[in-house]
């Protein structure tokens, strides 16, 4: 049994992105996992730094105290033997509130300079997009949202990571219909096998 934690990013509870949480959470449920769900936008997750999180970050000051939102999904980290953001592709990236999320929740003195966190076995960023993968690796999109978010952002604070793409778009009914229970199934499995 594997406890996960999952940062979820997306405004609608009607989107494709969040058949693929309730899918995922599905698959976990299914193979006996447990899991956390941080829901951003419906926990409204401050993006951006205040002026005193900067000073904390940028004067290097582990010692100094995090607010409280930020110490809880630290707590939520530790607790969780793996990792998964669950997120749409905006604009080649992560939506603006899983990046600050990021800005947020990488303190000095936690996830770096020393990272105290305990290193997850596995992450696994699991993002919707309109594009295929083969499309977005023609454009350079995909290798570069592949490198920020496994290299920058989770880099060694996973001993392993993962970065899977549900992409592509349909015209027709059937097709998406087709291509979304292939994704969700998809979702699923990575799920039971975390």
């Amino acid at each position: 049994m594997t406890h996960v934690h999952v940062v979820y990013a997306h405004p609608s509870e009607r989107s494709f992105t969040r058949e693929v949480l309730d899918a995922f959470l599905g698959g976990l449920d299914a193979a006996g996992h447990t899991y956390t769900v941080s829901d951003l936008y419906a926990m409204e997750f401050r993006s951006e730094l205040t002026r005193e999180e900067y000073e904390r970050e940028s004067g290097h000051r582990a010692d100094a105290p995090v607010p409280s939102d930020v110490a809880a999904e630290h707590a939520r980290l530790d607790a969780a033997d793996a990792w998964a953001f669950v997120y749409p592709v905006w604009w080649a990236d992560c939506p603006a509130r899983l990046k600050g999320w990021f800005d947020r929740v990488w303190t000095v003195g936690f996830a770096y300079k020393p990272a105290r966190l305990r290193v997850a076995r596995h992450a696994l960023a699991l993002c919707t997009a309109g594009y295929t993968v083969a499309e977005l690796e023609a454009s350079g999109c995909h290798q570069a949202m592949r490198t920020a978010m496994l290299t920058d952002r989770i880099g060694p604070r996973a001993s392993t990571s993962e970065f899977v793409v549900l992409g592509g778009s349909a015209t027709r009914a059937e097709e998406w219909a087709a291509l979304k229970d292939e994704h969700l199934a998809r979702a699923a499995e990575l799920a039971r096998s975390v």
